[in-house]
């Protein structure tokens, strides 16, 4: 590393805000071109908090795009409303004639056959109050689990579909064909329960309330038992970290470690937000893979873990 490049990389603080997800990044500006070094870093932070969270983001359509694709290839979303002249833009906007509904634990996209490597979202406006979003830490959702749980779940997989999308379609008049043409696109991919992170090697729990339809080749009761059991595991706030949005705020979240709750308390109010998302790779579970130790940040506090039999 250049001296030059060292202190780039030393203005950068990565920040801690809670037990095992969630940190606040400093000395980056997202508009300006980042080296190879910065983004690196924020890599990094990525792998080992899951979140990264940034302030006074002030960045144009364009600077957005562009740092998102550092990180990979775009995604347009076929459902979603984008942005207009910027189809790989996201634009989130609730209003008091359109309240918030992602106030369910969810993993961006998993009805793909290669699901979102990580979203970046950039508020744009926020109420005074409420609008939060909660991210859980999906790899202390599953150390969590009782040892006989994860002997069971582990190499199972599960079907993903779009239906909530496929109802919005059918509200708004798609036809017969217009649904055929999508199911066709969009096949129910079938991913295992239990993910191994590409980066890390690590095990985290890959099914949320959002798109998971079933537990493939098992007794359908017990499906949706053991798929309540670990959609629960989300909401234990010793999992968790909670932002609070302002202006120019952005989250930059690893879809394959964590899932999210978009907080929908501030009707009437108006929330505006716009996400670039990362197409990502075909999840898969390897038992022998070894997980990589964490880079050891200032403010990093122990894994909390609460493995149980």
């Amino acid at each position: 590393m250049t001296s030059a490049t060292a202190n780039i990389v030393d203005t950068i603080e990565v920040r801690q805000m809670s037990a095992t997800i969630g940190a606040m990044i400093s000395g980056v500006d997202l508009g300006a071109e980042l080296s190879d070094a910065t983004v690196a870093v924020l890599r990094q932070a990525l792998l080992d908090w899951k979140v990264i969270f940034f302030r006074d983001q002030d960045i144009t359509t364009e600077q957005h795009l562009a740092f998102g694709r550092r990180f990979g290839e775009l995604e347009v979303h076929p459902f979603a409303p984008g942005k207009p002249g910027y189809p790989e833009v996201l634009a989130i906007s609730h209003d008091a004639d359109g309240p918030g509904y992602e106030n369910l634990w969810h993993s961006d996209v998993t009805w793909r056959l290669q699901p979102s490597l990580g979203s970046v979202l950039r508020n744009v406006e926020s109420p005074d109050v409420g609008g939060d979003t909660l991210f859980a830490d999906m790899y202390a959702a599953y150390d969590g689990l009782p040892q006989r749980v994860r002997d069971r779940v582990d190499g199972l997989v599960a079907r993903h579909d779009f239906a909530g999308f496929r109802r919005g379609l059918q509200r708004r008049g798609a036809t017969d064909e217009e649904i055929a043409e999508f199911n066709a696109t969009y096949p129910n991919p079938e991913h295992p329960v239990i993910r191994t992170h590409p980066e890390t090697g690590r095990k985290a729990i890959y099914v949320n309330a959002g798109f998971t339809q079933e537990i493939i080749g098992i007794d359908p009761e017990e499906s949706r038992e053991l798929l309540d059991l670990l959609y629960r595991q989300a909401a234990f706030p010793e999992y968790q970290v909670r932002f609070r949005w302002e202006n120019n705020s952005v989250a930059f979240w690893d879809n394959r470690s964590c899932q999210h709750y978009a907080v929908s308390d501030y009707w009437p109010n108006v929330r505006k937000a716009e996400r670039v998302t990362i197409i990502g790779d075909t999840p898969y579970f390897d038992d022998s893979k070894t997980p990589t130790e964490p880079t050891e940040y200032p403010f990093r506090g122990a894994i909390l873990r609460h493995g149980r039999d």
